[in-house]
């Protein structure tokens, strides 16, 4: 974590954010602060803009207007080193994007051991307590075309915190599994957010979001319409957007 970071500060600060691809507005306006230990749900239609603006938390996608802060640093400001800030912000993505030509603890060492300076001792030590933790610690030798979709997905979120981030992003990260693959990802994800893990997790799993969340942002054409706690933001909707939004997805 950056040392000059004041943690009384939101963790992540979004101003005025704006993502233009051509003439379309994929964000338009878009301002919301994440606190450490938030567990943040962005829920709403299909095109609404809640990947894209996942993906400009970590520059993934270059922000056309607007700041974002991360840790008291600009990091919309070009001069900044962003995978240096990346490597604080692990995310895991719809598809698992593993190596296939390596082993499941080759995947999730190489990044500790090239990015972070960690003997392969160690990073393999803790690659190990972290598959124990999401119960696949006897697939560390076995490679990704040998593990079916939920255990890659888990497998991914094991690669991002190894890297030890401050906040976790999450793009949908059920929406390509099978139905009886989706729980135990979901189980991993339930588990890091009792750990107090600070999380933005796009997603079509309203059930969860009502569970896990402490705060659900709904978003519809480039804007956050409504954000509220998981109990009045089922419960009492204020705004007819998301009334309607809620009664074909309920």
């Amino acid at each position: 974590m950056n040392t000059n970071y004041d943690a009384q500060q939101p963790l992540i600060q979004v101003t005025d954010l704006i993502k233009s691809f051509g003439d379309l507005d994929a964000l338009n306006g878009v301002s919301v602060n994440i606190n450490e230990g938030d567990v943040v749900f962005v829920v709403g239609p299909s095109g609404s803009g809640k990947s894209t603006f996942l993906r400009c938390l970590n520059r993934l996608e270059e922000p056309t207007n607007g700041r974002i802060l991360f840790e008291g640093v600009d990091i919309t400001d070009p001069k900044t080193d962003i995978d240096k800030h990346r490597q604080k912000m692990g995310m895991v993505f719809q598809q698992f994007n593993l190596f296939p030509h390596m082993t499941i603890l080759k995947n999730l060492t190489i990044g500790p051991v090239k990015l972070q300076n960690k003997s392969r001792e160690e990073a393999e030590a803790e690659a190990m307590k972290l598959l124990e933790r999401v119960g696949l610690a006897d697939r560390a030798g076995a490679y990704p075309s040998q593990l079916s979709g939920g255990q890659k997905q888990r497998i991914a979120i094991v690669r991002a915190l190894c890297m030890k981030p401050d906040v976790m992003l999450f793009d949908e990260p059920t929406s390509a599994l099978d139905p009886e693959m989706v729980g135990e990802v979901l189980s991993v994800m339930r588990d890091l957010a009792e750990q107090r893990m600070t999380m933005v997790v796009v997603t079509h799993e309203m059930a969860f979001a009502r569970e896990v969340a402490n705060r659900i942002l709904f978003m519809a054409e480039g804007k956050i319409v409504e954000e509220n706690e998981p109990v009045a933001f089922f419960e009492n909707p204020k705004s007819d957007r998301l009334k309607n939004f809620l009664s074909k997805v309920l």
